[in-house]
């Protein structure tokens, strides 16, 4: 899987640390968020599609952050 974007919450500590991952193969989506950094807790969900993922991306980022794009 190529991760197409990538979102972070700005918080440099590892309890408040949030990512979100848009990624795809070409045929199939996935949105991972994960909280804790690397080593954190991390949840998977499967998407038909580009929209579907950038929407469920959008809706796993909370708006008390501010929210980065991290450049691949």
């Amino acid at each position: 899987m190529k991760t197409e974007r990538h979102w972070w919450n700005g918080n440099r500590t590892v309890r408040g640390r949030r990512d979100v991952y848009i990624r795809t193969d070409g045929e199939s989506w996935e949105v991972e968020a994960r909280a804790g950094g690397d080593a954190g807790r991390s949840k998977i969900h499967q998407c038909p599609g580009r929209q579907s993922a950038e929407i469920l991306a959008r809706a796993w980022m909370d708006e008390q952050s501010r929210w980065q794009v991290v450049a691949l």
